[in-house]
């Protein structure tokens, strides 16, 4: 007997799971499909030498206003971060030594020059249609670093200082870096604090379980969705085992890179199917060390291309030991299981330390991911991905990936998810 649901939603990351949570609140029959064993999509609270770590997303702010209003919601707090003591950066050759002050003195004057522009060319960055970004759509993060014409050591510097959001200067569009740096004033250290700082009190999971504690949604684990389609009357949810879901209307809160695998009728705009059979570039890790002993905390950071480690910092101690958290903007630079390899990377900044132990997910090669976060190519931030988050019919999209300040994030894919339901519900109670 085929059961028929109000809304179906796909994808179990943080953007699915508020939809389901806020639409079965208002009474409506919702079924939640994840393809995982698990929820939470590319936030992944799990085990590894002997304690719970974030392999995914971790960081949240008081700034953000949705995933705040979560954390509040449940009583959920933020971890104080570890200060730091030293810097170590790589830059012409060699590598360099200073306190956090000192290696903001030198590098923050480059990064305002990258980001100069950023308040000018967003003067409102919730609503990019106030803004004409018709010249920075066009731009690569690449070509405004070169058009910095910087000396070696201070492209170094630079790049190093932007390398833990890249992995492909001349793929990612520069309008993104600038939407970014827009939200805090311009100044892209205060973006960097809200966007990878502040650890959520107890992990992610957390904030997770709790959302879906209150949910009374139909939750169905290890089902991989192949098809959706809307008929004009309702929607039709296909699964990997060609189990066949009805509903009225649909929330899809997929990650981009996934988006080909699934056939949607009708076909979405072509803009937006260009935008998904694209995809977008990043392909970087995050890689767990545990460091013998309790080491002097420390940061650093290197340049794309001159080193496998692009920026490490310590983040824990941990029964004696200390956890380092190191972020590579190309995945295949180095394997984060290979213990000596990750020594080795570590021991250009600090001479002598061990590891013990590493662990990390790789979300590139991960089915249900294909890529980390989302950064976009040039011309897709204003054009196809405000698309994707219109009505396509009966189906609604919904995710960090499109989100439309907060791309990429915990924050952004809050923010999709409440929007979805809140447009799903006036929908249907306009139908009843």
């Amino acid at each position: 007997m085929l059961t028929l649901y109000d809304v179906a939603v796909i994808g179990g990351g943080f953007a699915g799971v508020v939809a389901a949570r806020d639409l079965s609140a208002e009474g409506y029959a919702v079924v939640l499909c994840e393809a995982r064993d698990r929820i939470g999509g590319r936030t992944y609270t799990g085990k590894a030498f002997g304690r719970s770590v974030e392999f995914g997303g971790t960081y949240a702010h008081w700034t953000q206003p949705y995933v705040w209003r979560e954390l509040q919601r449940y009583g959920i707090g933020l971890s104080t971060p570890p200060e730091t003591g030293t810097v170590h950066w790589l830059a012409d050759g060699l590598v360099h030594s200073g306190t956090p002050a000192e290696y903001a003195g030198i590098g923050g004057p480059l990064v305002a020059r990258y980001m100069a522009d950023a308040r000018a060319r967003i003067p409102q960055p919730f609503d990019l249609t106030t803004a004409d970004t018709s010249a920075i759509e066009k731009e690569t993060l690449g070509d405004r670093l070169d058009a910095l014409h910087l000396c070696a050591h201070d492209r170094d510097v630079l790049d190093g200082m932007l390398a833990p959001l890249v992995h492909s200067y001349s793929e990612q569009g520069l309008a993104q870096f600038l939407l970014w740096a827009a939200t805090t004033f311009g100044d892209w250290g205060a973006f960097l604090e809200t966007a990878g700082t502040w650890p959520v009190e107890g992990g992610t999971k957390r904030l997770l379980d709790a959302i879906t504690g209150e949910s009374k949604a139909e939750l169905r684990l290890s089902t991989p969705v192949t098809a959706i389609e809307d008929d004009g009357t309702g929607v039709t949810v296909t699964t990997r085992e060609n189990e066949h879901i009805a509903a009225r209307h649909a929330v899809v809160a997929l990650p981009l890179n996934t988006l080909s695998d699934v056939t949607i009728t009708p076909p979405v705009a072509p803009p937006v199917r260009t935008l998904i059979d694209q995809k977008h570039p990043m392909r970087t890790s995050k890689i767990w060390a545990r460091v013998r002993g309790e080491i002097a905390p420390f940061a650093a950071g290197a340049p794309i291309g001159k080193h496998p480690v692009n920026a490490a910092r310590t983040e824990y101690r941990h029964d004696g030991d200390t956890l380092v958290v190191c972020f590579c903007s190309d995945a295949s630079a180095i394997d984060g299981g290979d213990r000596e390899a990750v020594q080795r990377a570590l021991r250009t900044f600090v001479p002598g330390i061990e590891v013990v132990d590493t662990a990390c997910h790789d979300w590139v090669s991960d089915e249900f991911a294909q890529g980390t976060w989302a950064h976009h190519r040039p011309g897709n931030l204003t054009r196809a991905v405000p698309l994707m988050r219109e009505p396509h019919g009966r189906i609604r999209f919904a995710g960090g990936d499109i989100a439309a300040i907060a791309v990429g994030g915990i924050d952004g894919a809050i923010e999709t998810g409440a929007e979805a339901a809140r447009a799903i519900a006036r929908a249907l109670a306009a139908e009843d």
